[in-house]
């Protein structure tokens, strides 16, 4: 095993190695963005190792620099991630989130307009510990700078190729202790790269880390201060950003090559940490973004709302999925919501039999599902007991069965080489074979804990622990 530290190759200048090729066919062989080249978890081409622990089958493992969850993601011989560094500077924001002008245009097409009261616990001006008042989470704003950073590292060896920092800066507000700074996923082309700080910006790289575009969409406010987490989505020349809070919340596309608004649309939400999903669907491409109040599909090219469907639950995190010509939106907190919606339907849904299928015994709360061979896999809540359901009918094939050695999960499942790739909180990871039946294949165990979703790339698997990367690989 190869242990890599931080040292940055200041003087190496490193050239963009995959050509402008097919994309499409290439994404395949990468994990592009948030939930792979699929967007369902799935990598299609890889096959990695189902055994390791700290002394086996450890290609190398690289100290990351400050704290984050964002899972990192793979282009050639390149990963790229995301981290916030705590400085020892301390002061406080330049802007206050009420005093920040927002972003929003003045001609949403869809959603109320007018602010949402603040449901934010009142926040502390220390550092200290989360306190809780009567039954809410006081969570404390920060005092310190911290550094917004992107970072390259050489798949081959696990070396930092590179790092920029994006933007130094005090957050206007905290986060929950199981969350970060840090916790939106990039995505590339294989020619740029995209980063989400949300509130602390939204950027454009070349691949040598050269900034081409920036773009501040102003200050989210988000539930208790429990922090921001949506990743941006990239589809042909569209950067897709939804920005649900407790002030105005809206979803734009931005000019992928420029950064400027090609459109922008006014969502009545309250926070939400789903990232978006766009699929194409007889000639016209949807954008769909889960919500509290409404899943809702629109339009790539205009905005415009194409449906919606009411019945989700508070707090909605995993991402959409697609299975043919079904989308499934999910959320699990104070109640189940499971919706199979047809991806020709059109205007309100809430309540009609134009909904394929739906549950409400079981969802996931945190984690987002993989879609497998039509069949979705997902966590009861965060809970370790797997759910399968048949993605056209909805039948339950697995009920909450218990997956031995983990206790809670964050990380969303991996499919890869007939096989799925569970991560547990504390660092333990199950290996199942792909199945209505649970078989374990492996079950290991690495020494930090991990809420990152693992990615798998080739016969290699990336997994995103607190403080280091793993590259985990057949010895």
């Amino acid at each position: 095993m190869r242990m890599i530290g931080t040292a940055l190759l200041a003087t190496l200048f490193i050239g963009e190695t995959i050509s402008a090729g097919d994309f499409s066919a290439d994404r395949l062989n990468n994990w592009h963005q948030w939930r792979g080249p699929e967007a369902n978890g799935t990598a299609p081409t890889a096959n990695p190792p189902i055994q390791w622990d700290e002394q086996t089958n450890i290609r190398w493992k690289t100290d990351l620099p400050g704290e984050g969850t964002a899972t990192p993601i793979v282009w050639g011989d390149r990963i790229f991630i995301v981290t916030a560094i705590k400085t020892d500077r301390t002061g406080e924001p330049a802007v206050q989130p009420q005093e920040k002008q927002d972003a929003r245009s003045e001609t949403g097409t869809d959603g109320k307009t007018d602010d949402k009261p603040d449901a934010a616990a009142p926040l502390q001006a220390d550092q200290g510990a989360p306190q809780r008042r009567g039954s809410l989470r006081v969570i404390s704003r920060p005092s310190n700078y911290h550094q917004f950073v992107v970072v390259c590292i050489e798949r081959a060896t696990g070396m930092i190729l590179w790092q920029k920092i994006a933007r130094e800066e005090v957050p206007h507000e905290g986060h929950h202790p199981d969350h970060g700074f840090a916790s939106a996923s990039p995505t590339t082309d294989g020619k740029l790269l995209y980063v989400s700080f949300g509130s602390r910006g939204i950027y454009c790289y070349h691949l040598d880390g050269n900034l081409r575009w920036e773009r501040d969409l102003g200050d989210m406010r988000t539930r208790l201060s429990f922090g921001e987490g949506s990743s941006p989505t990239l589809y042909g020349d569209s950067l897709i950003v939804t920005w649900d809070h407790e002030g105005p919340s809206f979803i734009t596309a931005l000019d992928a090559a420029t950064g400027e608004t090609r459109w922008q649309v006014d969502r009545d939400e309250p926070s939400n940490w789903s990232t978006p999903l766009v699929v194409p669907h007889n000639g016209r491409t949807q954008v769909i973004v889960n919500g509290t109040n409404r899943a809702r599909s629109y339009d790539l090219a205009t905005g415009e709302l194409i449906w919606q469907c009411g019945g989700q639950t508070m707090n909605a995190i995993p991402a959409p999925v697609r299975s043919d010509a079904l989308v499934y939106c999910m959320s699990g907190l104070r109640g189940k919501a499971v919706f199979a919606i047809p991806l020709d339907a059109s205007g309100e849904l809430t309540d009609t039999d134009r909904i394929a299928w739906q549950n409400k015994q079981i969802s996931p709360y945190v984690p987002s599902p993989l879609v497998l061979d039509e069949r979705i896999y997902f966590t009861d809540s965060n809970r370790p007991l797997l759910c399968c359901l048949d993605a056209k009918t909805g039948e339950v094939l697995m009920d909450r069965v218990r997956l031995p050695g983990l206790n809670s999960l964050y990380a969303s499942a991996l499919g890869a080489g007939g096989k799925i790739y569970l991560v547990g909180r504390d660092g333990t990871a199950l290996v199942i074979k792909q199945a209505t039946e649970l078989e374990v294949l492996a079950t290991n165990k690495l020494d930090e804990p991990i809420d990152a979703s693992p990615v798998a790339v080739g016969k290699e698997l990336f997994l995103r622990g607190m403080k280091h990367l793993y590259c985990i690989a057949q010895e």
